[in-house]
């Protein structure tokens, strides 16, 4: 077959890209040794266009989450993944060359596409636990999945393909799209982030009044749309009885997640909605109800909240080692243990609570 028969996908996703800007001829970046044969880069390439609007700025837009070349893939509606990364990055006037950290970072995603089988979806967001630039001075800890403003859903001939804009974000944005949800935050950001632009240099959108108060209406109105929470530290310890007196059950959390999840969890039982703590040896489930009570499971502990319950745990969910008990569930209580946060060779950089 020739090129043109067997890069349909690649066609696809380039002619979207002259769309916006023309004949412009993008730095692009290959892949020497293909994933499947053992190369280190999953992703076939990364094209890079010189933005000027609304300011200087580079749009990467990646190749090879989707089916490229030939349909492989039984699903015949979807192109590989479903979706392309972009990513927009603020750009220096000289700026000739985009920075080698923002190519490592969507190839990272990549990997963790690849080897882990799980998908972005607009309003989905990721944690990095660091700077998304390593080494740099920057408060953008996190990333955010939005739809790229500019490039609609496309259909190929291997299937339909979703662009979606990878956005840095700072970690108290990243808490208030847990407790509310990623487009509110990132709208109401907006007049300040046009386009959904990186700037590592940024300030919290949330320093900005009139954003912090639109998040916090949201949040209060709309309660938490964050249904599933993965909680590292997350520990149940049976009461046990003696001869003379019975021990409380106790349910352990790390002071990192510990406030956002009290915010999240008295958005969703207001909202008359569960919230689920997913960690690596038990599953907590929290679940509106009019008598507050917690039922042990073997596979799932369950804790019934009113309103009243779920306000007084979330007032006492701060990021600081604490033991305490809420009246209203007896027999129970919550301890916050401190978390360490560790750099990429374990080494712990910080500790919290």
């Amino acid at each position: 077959m020739n090129e043109e028969t067997t890069s349909t996908g690649w066609d696809a996703i380039d002619q979207e890209m002259v769309k916006i800007y023309g004949e412009q001829e993008p730095k692009h970046y290959g892949t020497l040794i293909s994933y499947a044969l053992g190369g280190n880069d999953p992703l076939d390439g990364i094209s890079a266009y010189k933005a000027v609007e609304p300011y200087p700025h580079w749009h990467f837009v990646t190749y090879g989450f989707s089916e490229l070349y030939e349909k492989e893939s039984e699903n015949e509606e979807e192109s590989g993944f479903g979706f392309e990364l972009t990513f927009r990055l603020a750009r220096g006037d000289d700026e000739e060359e985009p920075p080698a950290w923002a190519l490592n970072l969507l190839q990272n995603m990549g990997r963790y596409v690849f080897n882990t089988g799980n998908v972005f979806h607009a309003g989905d967001h990721l944690d990095a636990n660091g700077p998304i630039c390593l080494g740099a001075d920057t408060l953008l800890t996190a990333l955010a999945f939005v739809k790229d403003p500019q490039l609609a859903e496309i259909d190929t001939p291997n299937g339909r393909v979703q662009f979606l804009q990878m956005v840095g974000i700072t970690g108290d944005e990243l808490d208030a799209m847990m407790a509310w949800n990623t487009r509110g935050v990132l709208d109401a950001g907006l007049p300040f982030m046009p386009s959904y632009i990186t700037d590592l240099e940024r300030d919290s959108l949330l320093r900005n009044a009139t954003v912090s108060a639109a998040v916090q209406s949201g949040m209060e109105q709309e309660g938490s749309n964050t249904a599933y929470l993965f909680v590292s530290q997350l520990g149940w310890d049976l009461g046990k009885k003696s001869l003379f007196k019975k021990t409380h059950s106790t349910l352990r959390l790390g002071a990192k997640q510990a406030e956002v999840i009290g915010k999240i969890l008295r958005g969703r039982i207001k909202k008359g909605e569960s919230l689920s703590l997913v960690g690596p040896d038990v599953r907590v489930v929290f679940e509106a109800g009019e008598k507050p009570e917690c039922i042990p499971g073997e596979d799932v502990i369950r804790f019934i909240l009113d309103d009243p319950t779920a306000v007084a745990l979330s007032k006492q969910l701060l990021p600081k080692e604490s033991s305490f008990d809420i009246p209203s569930l007896k027999g129970i209580a919550i301890s916050i243990v401190k978390t360490n946060i560790t750099d990429s060779e374990g080494n712990v950089v910080k500790v919290i609570g």
